[in-house]
């Protein structure tokens, strides 16, 4: 096997596609739709694998991987290395891997550590683990069932008020970018309102609607407690996609308060899907118990691996 790297061009997403075949979960095919040409803004180098067989010497692409600087959480590069599985444990992956790392260190932000996201028992995963990458973060996609949580009663005109909102709204758009920052600490975003409406909100992400829970109604002072974005499927035979989050200045007990009262909501008749990482512990911490009891259920699970 002769193997020789080069940088990728228009037409190789065909040839791996059909060496590689279907990819090994949702984690791998979103992390392939960045494999591309190499360019400046967004800062991404793409370097392809090709093995030379044959009598006339023909370069089948056989392995690709990237490195890419996002403009949110950009104190890390993400990094992706794929090879076909009868071409692996050559050392392709690590050869690719290490000329990433050197493409790495000359990226205009001067920052060169590498994460990944992989799913835990897969190849990727183990890939990642030999390289000395280690877990930094999970996430988690979790199914909430239909009455999972008992759901609580507004009647004190006073007291905590559940309403709509619009995804345009300042007021929300103050309330996701506080709670995002605050649970993204261990991979600091700086997220402003702006990017908040790009990335979260606007119309284009798929953002269907809102709901917040307020902790007095807004004539009287109340401001937002907890809120769930909910996102278009594809399909409408699946649970809706919805963001929960929190005011995270809140004390602890508070915000677990507001995001079950908020989540028995949303689960009242119909379930729901909700991602979930680690750090955010009011969500995670609600919805513990309820994995444990079976009303609700792990469907995907994510790492992010770091240098």
């Amino acid at each position: 096997m002769a193997v020789q790297y080069r940088p990728w061009r228009e037409g190789d997403e065909l040839e791996l596609l059909q060496l590689w075949g279907g990819p090994e979960g949702a984690q791998a095919e979103q992390s392939r739709a960045l494999l591309r040409p190499s360019s400046v803004d967004p800062w991404l180098r793409c370097i392809v694998a090709e093995d030379v067989v044959g009598t006339d010497q023909a370069a089948v692409p056989v392995a690709a991987g990237y490195v890419f600087a996002p403009r949110l959480h950009n104190q890390r590069l993400w990094a992706y290395v794929e090879v076909a599985a009868d071409h692996r444990r050559a050392g392709i992956g690590s050869t690719l891997l290490t000329m990433l790392r050197h493409e790495a260190g000359q990226s205009p932000s001067g920052i060169s550590t590498l994460r990944a996201k992989v799913t835990r028992g897969s190849t990727g995963a183990a890939f990642a683990g030999s390289t000395g990458m280690s877990q930094i973060q999970r996430s988690r996609i979790v199914e909430v069932s239909p009455g999972a949580l008992p759901v609580s009663e507004f009647k004190d005109d006073a007291g905590p008020q559940l309403e709509e909102a619009a995804t345009g709204s300042v007021e929300l758009t103050s309330a996701v970018t506080q709670w995002y920052n605050a649970v993204h600490q261990w991979d600091p975003a700086d997220m402003t309102l702006g990017q908040a409406q790009q990335f979260l909100l606007a119309e284009s992400t798929g953002a269907g609607g809102a709901v917040v829970l307020r902790d007095k109604p807004k004539s009287h002072g109340g401001t937002i407690a907890a809120f769930a974005l909910s996102y278009t499927q594809t399909r409408t035979d699946e649970p809706a996609d919805v963001l929960v989050g929190c005011d995270t200045t809140l004390p602890a007990s508070e915000q677990q308060a507001a995001v079950a009262a908020l989540l028995a909501m949303l689960v009242y008749q119909y379930p729901v899907q909700v991602e979930v990482d680690d750090s955010m512990t009011a969500l995670a911490t609600v919805l513990e118990p309820l994995l444990v009891s079976g009303s609700a259920r792990v469907i995907g699970e994510t790492l992010v691996v770091s240098d």
